[in-house]
């Protein structure tokens, strides 16, 4: 219950943080105001562009043109977005840069990017930080919890203005069922290029080999792993269904993406068009986490039909396990702070 009531409540007040954490600024002529200041005349239409790095299908991506949609509709044609996917404005990294410089509006990145500009992001990177989607969406977007730590990096012009779901990362192999770390001894398992991610599966029993996406398939196909790690959705729709048909719910990892602004095009916007973009933001939110449900309801059934076996696995014995890497990450008073916040968030 506690859960419910901080993600109907949180969602709205981060964005509305967000949108008012400055003062200021004064609107340039082609952001959608009247430069003579009068409340009559006609407005030119501003069109947000979203950098997206995955397709158009994707929850995130719908939702966000759907948010684009109604806050059209709610401005009266003052502002309009339109998502750019699969990295037509560059990759995630450099999409930052390009909302740093005001050249792009927005950009969903990856929550691990942000420990590039403040390493207290690492709280919400960390294995078994978040108990379930609802935990980790009601946190997340909830200011008494990030308040502080978005606003930290304001000042290098990032304003993240809404945490969203990116799925449940799960080991799966060619091998056989995993139920307990030392299934996973002998394993090479694909994991995302950090020292993080590689000590991570090293305490989970396997071997972590960084790569690029593009060749896990080929990878354990010709046996030089054995497997990866990643949420449904990426296992169903890449096909590595077809050649490591173990999925093991280890749900060690739930990293969230982050919808970034530059500060000062949020500063632009009239009260009553803030308020539109906030309401409707809350609303992609939540809309973005039943598309999520749906998504990997979707994908485990075409895994199944595609010859995937799905097994629970001691979820208590991998947490454990990952217990002396939490505590490795942990290392300022603010980010400890944060995490005993976040778990308390989950009781």
């Amino acid at each position: 219950m506690r859960l419910k009531k901080l993600a109907a409540a949180g969602s709205a007040a981060l964005v509305m943080l967000a949108l008012t954490a400055c003062g200021g600024f004064e609107a340039p002529a082609d952001a959608g105001s009247d430069p003579s200041g009068g409340a009559g005349g006609a407005e030119a239409e501003t069109v947000l562009k979203v950098a997206f790095n995955q397709n158009a299908d994707h929850p995130q991506a719908v939702a966000l043109t759907n948010f684009g949609e109604r806050l059209a509709e709610r401005t009266e044609g003052r502002y309009s977005v339109e998502v750019y996917p699969n990295e037509t404005l560059g990759t995630q990294k450099d999409t930052i840069e390009l909302v740093q410089a005001g050249s792009i509006d927005l950009a969903m990145i990856a929550g691990s990017l942000m420990e590039n500009f403040n390493e207290d992001f690492v709280v919400f990177n960390l294995p078994y930080t978040f108990d379930s989607q609802e935990h980790q969406k009601a946190v997340i977007n909830d200011p008494e919890i990030t308040g502080d730590l978005y606003s930290s990096v304001e000042d290098q012009n990032i304003s993240v203005l809404a945490g969203f779901h990116g799925g449940i990362r799960n080991v799966y192999n060619s091998v056989g069922p995993v139920e307990k770390p030392e299934d996973l001894a002998g394993m090479k398992i694909r994991v995302i290029e950090s020292d993080t991610n590689l000590r991570m599966m090293e305490l989970m029993g396997g071997t972590g080999t960084p790569m690029g996406q593009g060749d896990v398939y080929t990878a354990i196909q010709s046996g030089v792993i054995d497997g990866g790690e990643n949420n449904e959705s990426i296992y169903a729709n890449l096909k590595h269904d077809e050649i490591a048909p173990y999925y093991s719910y280890t749900q060690h990892l739930m990293f969230p993406d982050y919808l970034i602004a530059n500060p000062a095009l949020l500063e632009g916007m009239s009260e009553e068009d803030r308020t539109a973009f906030q309401e409707e933001l809350a609303a992609a939110i939540d809309e973005e986490a039943e598309l999520w449900k749906a998504e990997i309801e979707a994908s485990h059934a075409a895994a199944e039909e595609a010859g995937a076996q799905f097994n629970e696995v001691d979820i208590e014995a991998f947490r454990t396990a990952l217990q002396p890497l939490i505590e490795e990450k942990l290392a300022s008073d603010v980010a400890k702070d944060l995490y005993d916040q976040v778990r308390a968030a989950a009781e």
